[in-house]
């Protein structure tokens, strides 16, 4: 697939898109601040089980027959994406990285660094880069490159994946260095100690805030002289799972993504309970996506879905791990995501791309699952 940094043209390419989406999505000038109800004469979401059907000319339903019918599809989803999340951001936020080093582990095989480095203006994230020493010795050896992104923690926040705080089974970033990638994790926005001002920066979502902070990273990276140009993977547990998905959307740099544990419908969230859909409950919270307790009471309403996120991946190759007996995240609706999804890699030729492993075992991911992991991203990046 040919890569499009589609940060850089979003702007010129989808805004149209976002904006007739979104007037479709809240009706008469409604936002997430003014609730509204359902206004009648508005345009109901395409299907979130059959991602083989858009919108064509004049707005009347037609089939995608082929990859162009897709990514005219895919716009609509990018679209109902950024009437929650609010509008990515295009070259107004871009700033150098200007990275600084806080301090520096030697770690055996690879040294880590506490970074900071420049998202936007005004905003600096923590961050740990684990660079293997193979590729740091001066004679131009590289290396691919890992974004890895961790699960909630209000502790040490990103330092569970370099095995800080002695959580078990989440130190992928460690393991992946120890493997001789560079690895790069970020941590979220609104835990341990990354607290940006959100409102005054301009965001109208955690989750677009932490896609941001992710794809300027990769920014980073890619002005590194020992990281392997030509594409990156990501990979995440819990809220790194979908933070993970949600980036790969939106950046198409990222050409392999491991999601543990991140996600099912928002149908079945909970089993649909209406109180995890209160203001500042699970994905309503300021680090996610506040406006969607507007959508408390009608879920098939909500503009976007799991399964149209992993088409929207397609082709590129991904893993979904979904334990057997995650109370978090359903396995069943895991496999109607994937259902739903996995038409479109056919139609690129690619079904075997997406696979989907179901574990024994709670909310976690073990030992085996992050190995298959590895092996993805040895057979993708290297």
């Amino acid at each position: 697939m040919k890569s499009t940094r589609i940060a850089a043209d979003v702007r010129l390419i989808l805004w149209p898109a976002v904006v007739l989406a979104a007037a479709a999505f809240f009706p008469g000038g409604a936002t997430a601040d003014e609730p509204k109800g359902r206004d009648p004469g508005a345009i109901p979401r395409l299907s979130r089980d059959d991602l083989l059907t858009y919108r064509g000319p004049g707005g009347a339903m037609a089939p995608v027959k082929d990859r162009e019918g897709w990514l005219e599809r895919r716009k609509e989803i990018l679209a109902g994406m950024q009437a929650v999340m609010g509008r990515l951001p295009g070259a107004e936020k871009r700033c150098p990285p200007d990275m600084k080093v806080e301090e520096e582990t030697d770690c055996g095989s690879y040294v880590r660094r506490l970074i900071t480095y420049a998202s936007e203006p005004g905003s600096r994230v923590p961050a740990y880069l684990l660079i293997p020493k193979s590729v740091l010795r001066g004679d131009g050896a590289r290396a691919p490159a890992v974004l890895c992104l961790h699960g909630t923690d209000n502790v040490v926040g990103h330092g569970t994946v370099v095995g800080i705080g002695g959580k078990a089974n989440r130190a992928y970033a460690s393991e992946l260095a120890e493997r001789g990638y560079v690895t790069l994790a970020p941590n979220y926005p609104l835990l341990a100690k990354y607290q940006p001002d959100l409102k005054a920066l301009g965001w109208e979502s955690g989750t677009l805030k932490a896609v941001w902070d992710n794809m300027r990273g990769l920014d980073l990276l890619e002005t590194l002289p020992y990281v392997k140009p030509g594409g990156f993977g990501a990979i995440g547990h819990s809220l790194g799972g979908h933070n993970s998905v949600y980036t790969a959307v939106f950046d198409d740099r990222i050409r392999a993504v491991v999601s543990s544990c991140g996600l099912d419908s928002f149908l079945d969230y909970y089993g649909g309970d209406p109180k995890v859909w209160q203001p500042e409950k699970g994905w309503t919270q300021t680090r996610y996506m506040p406006r969607l307790a507007d959508y408390r009471g009608r879920l098939a309403e909500i503009p976007f879905d799991f399964s149209e996120l992993i088409g929207a991946l397609a082709p590129r190759p991904v893993l979904i791990v979904a334990p057997v007996g995650d109370s978090n995240f359903r396995a069943d609706s895991v496999d109607r995501v994937v259902a739903a999804a996995r038409p479109v890699f056919a139609l690129y030729g690619r079904p075997g791309n997406l696979q989907v492993e179901h574990p024994e075992g709670g909310h976690d991911f073990p030992p085996a699952m992050r190995e298959a992991a590895y092996q993805l991203f040895d057979a993708t990046l290297r």
